[in-house]
């Protein structure tokens, strides 16, 4: 049997609030004038990327940047909607850094690191003052002050927000840090690329292969030090809130080439998203969990009932949440409504044609507040889900129901956000380092900003400094590179040579039905056996039946899609691998066979309380399950409880 490794995550000694400090003054610098010598690869520019991009440039590096999409702004970032978390107690309410560090270990179901947390909570301060003063329009109130409003998991008013368009808002003050730059020269901006492969060079990332999705050519990019900024990989199940370029090919590339996965079977299923309405659907759209401060979930109590939901009196429906956690109610974490959502439409309750469905209902809102108030508040969002839906939310009730969202597993990293291959860092949503089991709303976006404008900047200077890498170039020519590209031509070709029967779609939704049955919301041993024996079969037919149109040259979607969903066949067993493994129930993974008599998720502390960071060992074999022990030093394991 192969020796389990133990990882370590370089966490830095001492007291909890001042480890980052500290860690800071520890750290090796690289000098102004040295800091022109290195050159930096960022892969994606949401978030984390556009922020690392720029304040790496700003500080001296030469920065080259590759997005999908054909402007660095149209990164999936651009699609969050209900803010960004920061401890500043603006209401005065009781918030502290402590207590959003406190907020955030809990809803994560006690699965995250502390030191990387606390960093978290400690920098988010930050990142409030650099966005408004790069522009961004965060909601304000009468007198000038920066507004805040309530999300899950939380009893204090900590989330900044500009409307339903805060991932929009946040980016463009990103893009535009970013822009500056690619406008002095400093960096590059690569767009219509998508990353292909990683190179190593005497072990460490040293540079990317690149294909033009626009006109297939192949590129070869050297660099000191990779970051991957490439987000999550929800798109596994076909069917979730995420946009359909968003994919986890360029982790899944790092994974195979030494970087160790981490927890892939922690997935977010959002609460509040717009039903599936057909089979011909190609995803699904995102209500902003921001809507759960003023709306109020319920069901009919009757399981047959037929009326209107404005034609239901007050007595005879079921606000479950409310009654069930009265200290939370509709505010819990996301995690917890969606099951309960589940639970309700699993019972019978559900509604809408599909009975798959709850409503989210604001008529007490708009009566309590007026309808000025709510528009201000939320109108875009309204608009958004009458276009889609044809109803109106001031009139009838939303119906919402969960889809995946966010991915809380991805690229083990250490506290310096590099992962198992030296040179080689993930950011934001790519790595897995601070949500644990479950992300609490307006989480994300205060993560992949902590990353690129408050942390990278320092752990990079020490990487590069502490390497030695001034003296050890490596340019394009190395034969790394020219092995890297030809198999990444070899690959699309032979994707391309196939030439079977069935759709890369056709693939794709069996993968996701897979997923959503048996290693979605509720998870079991036999369900995930199930799955990992299916997605083997999938994986072997899309081999010899997959059809991918057109050729190698010019735009070829097909191509593209065929490549993402050959690695979501390979990702998809892994997390059903991972989920089998944890036998235990943690924030988003719910084991049946592991619940509280009261139907919550119950941990098993003394043989879980670890990272799993899977280990890659070659195709269609087994990977190795690596474990980083999580330590609770500062904050009491105990069961969760939103009551």
């Amino acid at each position: 049997m192969t020796d389990i490794k133990k990882l370590d995550g370089k966490v830095p000694k001492g007291k909890l609030q001042e480890k980052w400090d500290q860690h800071r003054f520890n750290m090796k610098l690289v000098n102004p004038a040295n800091k022109r010598k290195y050159k930096v690869i960022v892969v994606g520019t949401g978030l984390a990327g556009a922020s690392a991009a720029a304040t790496l440039s700003e500080l001296g590096y030469e920065v080259s940047t590759f997005c999908i999409q054909d402007s660095p702004r149209r990164a999936h970032s651009i699609a969050a909607q209900g803010g960004v978390n920061a401890a500043k107690n603006y209401p005065n309410d009781g918030d502290s850094i402590w207590r959003l560090f406190y907020d955030t270990i809990k809803g994560g179901d006690y699965r995250a690191r502390e030191a990387n947390v606390y960093r978290l909570a400690q920098v988010a301060n930050n990142i409030i003052d650099q966005c408004a003063a790069q522009g961004v329009p965060f909601a304000r109130e009468y007198g000038g002050t920066l507004s805040n409003r309530s999300f899950g998991g939380a009893q204090v008013s900590r989330t900044f927000y500009a409307r339903g368009q805060t991932g929009q808002q946040l980016l463009l003050g990103a893009y535009s840090a970013l822009m500056k730059e690619v406008g002095k020269g400093k960096v590059k901006s690569y767009t219509r690329r998508e990353m292909v492969e990683l190179v190593i060079v005497n072990g460490k990332a040293r540079g990317i292969i690149t294909r033009n999705v626009i006109t297939g050519e192949y590129e070869k990019f050297s660099a000191d030090a990779v970051l991957l900024c490439t987000g999550g990989y929800g798109n596994t199940y076909f069917l979730s809130s995420n946009a359909m370029a968003s994919n986890g090919s360029a982790a899944w590339k790092a994974y195979k080439k030494g970087a160790m996965f981490a927890n892939p079977c922690y997935t977010q299923i959002h609460p509040t998203c717009i039903p599936q309405h057909g089979d011909f659907q190609s995803k699904l759209t995102l209500m902003s969990e921001s809507l759960r401060n003023d709306g109020r979930v319920w069901v009919p109590k009757d399981k047959n009932e037929t009326r209107k939901p404005n034609d239901i009196p007050e007595e005879e429906r079921d606000y479950y949440l409310e009654e069930k956690y009265p200290s939370f109610g509709n505010l819990v974490p996301r995690d917890v409504a969606a099951r309960n959502a589940k639970q309700q439409a699993d019972m019978g309750k559900g509604v809408g044609s599909t009975k798959v469905a709850v409503y989210l209902d604001f008529a007490d809102a708009i009566k309590r507040e007026g309808i000025d108030t709510i528009k201000a508040r939320y109108g875009n969002l309204f608009d958004m889900y009458e276009r889609i839906t044809d109803e109106n939310p001031y009139e009838v009730p939303m119906r919402i129901f969960p889809a995946v969202h966010y991915t809380m597993g991805g690229l083990w990293v250490d506290y310096n956000l590099m992962t198992t291959v030296p040179g080689c860092f993930a950011l934001g949503e790519a790595n897995f380092s601070d949500h644990g089991a479950n992300r609490l709303g307006a989480s994300a976006l205060m993560q992949g900003l902590a990353d690129g404008y408050f942390v990278i900047p320092y752990t990079l200077g020490n990487y590069l400094a502490s390497e030695g890498l001034i003296n050890e170039k490596v340019d394009d020519s190395a034969p790394e590179f020219d092995e890297a590209m030809k198999i990444s031509k070899e690959r699309f070709d032979k994707l391309l040579a196939i030439n079977g029967t069935k759709s890369v779609d056709t693939f794709h939704k069996e993968l996701g039905v897979v997923m959503w049955d048996h290693v979605g919301m509720a998870r079991t041993a036999e369900g995930l056996k199930t799955a990992i024996s299916k997605i083997q079969a999938i994986r072997a037919d899309f081999w010899k039946n997959v059809k991918v149109t057109g050729s190698a040259d010019g735009i070829n979607i097909e191509l593209e899609k065929a490549n993402r969903v050959a690695d979501f066949l390979e990702l998809g067993e892994l997390m059903a691998r991972d989920a089998l493994t944890r036998e235990e129930s943690c924030g988003g993974h719910f084991r049946e066979e592991y619940q509280t008599d009261e139907n919550e998720a119950k941990r098993v502390d003394d043989k879980y309380c670890h990272v799993a960071a899977w280990e890659f060992t070659g195709d269609d074999k087994e990977p190795i399950r690596n474990i980083e022990e999580l330590e609770f030093e500062n904050v009491a394991l105990t069961q969760r409880s939103y009551k």
